[in-house]
């Protein structure tokens, strides 16, 4: 079950007064914000403990995101839960079937069914309205930067590299021996950004995110939480699922919903660059790039 798929007044409404609120209660906020599918059946005061702020915390919350009291936006989260319920036993019959050969099969599992997941959750947090319209802000700039640090510099250079045999002007940042701060220096509201990041956020990308902000570039923001500093500064700002039972965060949802990204861009880009992308492959063909076997 993907909490975030269906829409939820009460999250909504704390997103909205999220900075108004004393350091207290918005650390409950952001508690609730980040774990929505406790809130719906535990008792105030166990989400408060959960939290680590008092029962009466949350009522204050509760009331200044615009509700009577903390049942009533309690409620929300209950009408969420049930509406979210679906059956997934094909795949949950797989799975276990999987992890009932032991050793080596059972954390294949792990990773299979942690990749599917994040898959499911990260889409059904987004729709198709909200992937065009930040399709269209990049499709529309003069320069499109991708950022990302660590694993996620290879994801943000995948996409740049993948939109470069079409199009023009998209570049991964850091550049080799620069900063993300400084590869936006001459940037300005013709201008867009994606940017990657996740818990523990990367000073760097926060950073470069906020420089862009100043100077009026058009920030699309892939993060782990709506309450992400770079999700909150965007202009277009996309949950990913990165969980996965190793140390590492997954990469897989990223990934997927950048290739969707960048498939809506193409999608309403100009004729020009189709043809594009078929020159570029062709002439990789004609100069010996494709292995080809000869029979």
């Amino acid at each position: 079950m993907n909490f975030s798929a269906v829409p939820n007044a009460g999250l909504e409404a704390l997103s909205k007064v999220l900075e108004d609120l004393t350091p207290q209660v918005r650390k409950a906020a952001r508690y609730v914000m980040e774990n929505p599918q406790d809130i719906g059946f535990s008792t105030v005061r166990e989400v408060a403990e959960a939290a680590g702020v008092k029962p009466n915390t949350m009522v204050r919350m509760a009331r200044q995101a615009g509700f009577e009291g903390y049942e009533e936006f309690r409620e929300h989260f209950r009408d969420a839960i049930r509406s979210s319920e679906a059956t997934l036993s094909g795949r949950a019959r797989w799975l276990q079937d999987v992890q009932k050969r032991g050793g080596m099969g059972e954390l294949y599992a792990q990773m299979a069914e942690s990749a599917l997941r994040n898959i499911e959750a990260t889409f059904s947090a987004t729709n198709e309205v909200e992937l065009q319209a930040a399709a269209r802000a990049i499709w529309e700039s003069r320069n499109v930067y991708t950022l990302g640090v660590g694993v996620n510099h290879a994801n943000a250079s995948n996409f740049s590299y993948l939109a470069s045999t079409g199009m023009t002007e998209f570049h991964a940042i850091p550049r080799p021996g620069s900063t993300g701060v400084d590869d936006l220096a001459g940037t300005h509201e013709q201008d867009c950004l994606i940017a990657i990041t996740c818990a523990p956020y990367r000073t760097e990308v926060v950073e470069a995110v906020q420089v862009a902000k100043a100077q009026g570039v058009q920030i699309v923001a892939l993060s782990d939480s709506p309450v992400s500093p770079i999700i909150r500064a965007a202009d277009f700002g996309f949950v990913i699922s990165t969980e996965t039972p190793q140390f590492f965060p997954s990469s897989v949802s990223t990934i997927a919903l950048l290739e969707t990204l960048l498939s809506f861009v193409i999608a309403m880009s100009s004729e020009e660059v189709a043809e594009r992308v078929e020159q570029f492959h062709n002439r990789r063909h004609q100069l010996g790039l494709y292995h080809e076997d000869v029979t």
